[in-house]
C-alpha cells in the first residue's frame, strides 16, 4: 500500500509532464472540444499498452544500451515531430476563418496523430523500463506490473482531460485567434522534435 501511495503521485506526474501528447489533447481541444480530444487521445494508450508490455519483456534496456537502435528511433521520431509542427503551422496560414471547419481535424486524423506522436518517442518505453521496476512486486511480476500499468493508463486518461479541457477553456477566450493558437502548436511540436534529436540514452536503471 506504501508503494501505491507514493507511485500514484509520482506516477500523475509523469503523466501531466508538458509533452508531445499533451499538446496535441490540447490543440484537438481547442479545435474540437473535450470529447473529440479525449476519443483522439485513446491512440496513444492503446500504443502505450504495448509500451508497457514491451519494458516488462527487457525490451527497453535494449534501447537504454543499443545506441544504433536507440538513434534510428530517435530520428525518425523526431523528423516526424518536426514534420507535424510544420504542417499544423502551414495549415494555421493558409486557412482562413471562414473555412475553419474544413482546417479542423477529423478524428481519424486526429486519432491517428495521437498514435504515431506516442510512437515517436523511444524515451517512453526508457520511462517505463526506469520508472515501474522500482514499484514491482518481484515475486509478483507479471500481474505487479500490469497493476502498475493499468494504473498509469488510468492516470493518463485524466491527465488527457485536463489538457484538452485547459484547450477547450484557452479557446474559449481567444474564439477569432485559433490560427495563433495553431501556429503557437506547431512550434512547439517542432521543438520537442528538435529536443528529441538532441536527447541522448538514459539509461533504465539510472
Amino acid at each position: 500500500m506504501f508503494d501505491l501511495l507514493v507511485f500514484i503521485p509520482a506516477c500523475f506526474a509523469l503523466n501531466l509532464a508538458f509533452g508531445p501528447n499533451n499538446l496535441l489533447a490540447m490543440t484537438h481541444g481547442a479545435q474540437q472540444g473535450v470529447g473529440f480530444s479525449f476519443i483522439a487521445s485513446t491512440a496513444r494508450l492503446v500504443v502505450f499498452v504495448p509500451m508497457i508490455a514491451a519494458s516488462a519483456l527487457g525490451l527497453g534496456v535494449l534501447l537504454s544500451t543499443s545506441a544504433f537502435v536507440f538513434n534510428v528511433v530517435k530520428i525518425i521520431g523526431a523528423a516526424y515531430l518536426i514534420w507535424t509542427g510544420i504542417k499544423l503551422i502551414r495549415t494555421a496560414q493558409e486557412k482562413t476563418d471562414l473555412d475553419a471547419d474544413s482546417r479542423a481535424p477529423t478524428l481519424w486524423r486526429a486519432f491517428r496523430n495521437e498514435a504515431l506522436v506516442a510512437m515517436s518517442n523511444p524515451k517512453a518505453i526508457l520511462i517505463f523500463a526506469a520508472f515501474f521496476p522500482q514499484f514491482v512486486d518481484t515475486a509478483n511480476y507479471s500481474a505487479s506490473y500490469a497493476y502498475l500499468g493499468a494504473v498509469f493508463i488510468a492516470l493518463e486518461a485524466l491527465a488527457i482531460i485536463i489538457y484538452a479541457s485547459a484547450g477547450r477553456f484557452a479557446a474559449a477566450f481567444a474564439a477569432n485567434k485559433q490560427h495563433w493558437f495553431q501556429r503557437v502548436s506547431g512550434g512547439g511540436m517542432i521543438v520537442f522534435g528538435i529536443l528529441l534529436l538532441l536527447s541522448r540514452r538514459s539509461s533504465p536503471a539510472a
